[in-house]
């Protein structure tokens, strides 16, 4: 077994010269030599020992000093000791011995059949720890694998799901785009607008596939930016359907309020609240009913805490939802993912390192998100 290391230590050179002479006439092993205990700690640091045979009776540093050091150390207190002695056989040293982790002991004059069949015994333990620690190995490699393929695949849910917003926007531009043709409503002003609209959507996709790419990378580019133009933005890219479903907005922004982050992190949690309560209108007013639906945006510095507040008047949910609301998976929607809000409660939680705070007010679902 030329995999199997072992150490051979004893002060007397024609000892570990009869021991080596031992070994090799029944045994194929790779054998290191040590006259020292000193010397046997730097083979130790230099190779994988497997086995050390040890005499007890040695100048400076003895044997059971030896093994007491080895077991004190990370690296090599499971490295299994053999005493050979001619002198320590007595009961009372052999306890010892066995108290300082050796796992036998081997007496002088050495009986090569017993010697034999012992090293055969530890060569076997060796081997059957080996296989463990390879299926053990291949395991932890099957779940790793299986943990990267879970995590790929909630990304791209996430992906897929944060795509969904501006490709239904794209869909009811190219629909109105229909509708104004036949009205004759084109005109430049109306391809402008519609050009510049667009832009913004597919932009906003390159950007969520670029911040995707980026989003579980520990050394991602921070920088300042004002919170009023990340909400903004999110605002801006959900115009024509907060516009379709009439919904009113209330917006109170200190628009000096800066923030160290990733904007488009931010900007996709303003989008996902908003789009969430658009949803719920969408819900609860299936037929667009003349209603005043408003969804209200503040933000406020108090001291070092910055609070933003999303809420609307869509009603609310179920107390009962309120703690299950950020699940992976969870919704209430007939053709919810449960992706939106688990992913905002993801990076608010774990990116921005705030808090999120989810509660039914009087007259609708809030969020509020603590940052500082």
């Amino acid at each position: 077994m030329k995999d199997f290391n072992i150490l051979l230590v004893d002060d007397i050179e024609d000892n570990l010269y009869s021991l080596e002479l031992l070994i090799k006439e029944n045994f194929e092993l790779n054998i290191f030599k040590s006259l020292s205990a000193e010397d046997a700690m730097n083979v130790i640091i230099e190779n994988k020992i497997d086995l050390i045979l040890c005499d007890v009776q040695m100048p400076d540093i003895d044997g059971f000093e030896f093994a007491q050091y080895l077991k004190e150390i990370e690296n090599t207190k499971d490295i299994p000791i053999v005493f050979i002695t001619g002198i320590y056989n007595k009961d009372e040293y052999k306890s010892k011995g066995y108290d300082l982790g050796a796992v036998d002991y081997i007496t002088k004059p050495i009986n090569d059949e017993l010697f034999y069949s012992k090293l055969n015994v530890y060569i076997d333990i060796y081997n059957q720890k080996k296989q463990k620690d390879e299926k053990l190995e291949k395991t932890e490699s099957l779940l790793v694998h299986n943990s990267k393929m879970a995590s790929m695949g909630e990304i791209i849910g996430l992906i897929s799901h944060q795509l969904k917003q501006p490709l239904n926007t794209l869909s009811l531009y190219c629909a109105d785009v229909k509708l104004s043709h036949e009205y004759g409503e084109i005109n430049d002003e109306y391809i402008k607008e519609h050009s510049e609209n667009t832009k913004n959507q597919i932009t906003y996709m390159n950007e969520t596939i670029d911040s995707f790419l980026d989003f579980f990378n520990p050394n991602k580019i921070k920088s300042n930016y004002y919170i009023s133009e990340a909400i903004n933005k999110a605002l801006e890219l959900l115009k024509s359907k907060i516009h379709i479903n009439d919904i009113k907005l209330n917006i109170d922004i200190d628009e000096t309020i800066e923030i160290l982050g990733t904007e488009m992190e931010f900007t996709q949690v303003v989008v996902n609240i908003v789009n969430n309560s658009i949803d719920a209108f969408i819900e609860k007013y299936p037929n667009n009913e003349d209603v005043n639906k408003i969804i209200n945006i503040s933000v406020k510095k108090e001291s070092d805490i910055i609070l933003i507040t999303l809420e609307d008047n869509a009603g609310g949910i179920s107390n009962n939802n309120i703690e299950e609301i950020l699940d992976p998976y969870y919704t209430t929607k007939e053709n919810g993912t449960g992706v939106g809000l688990y992913m905002v409660n993801l990076i608010v939680k774990n990116y921005m390192h705030g808090d999120l705070k989810i509660s039914n007010s009087n007259i609708g679902l809030k969020f509020e998100i603590f940052l500082s």
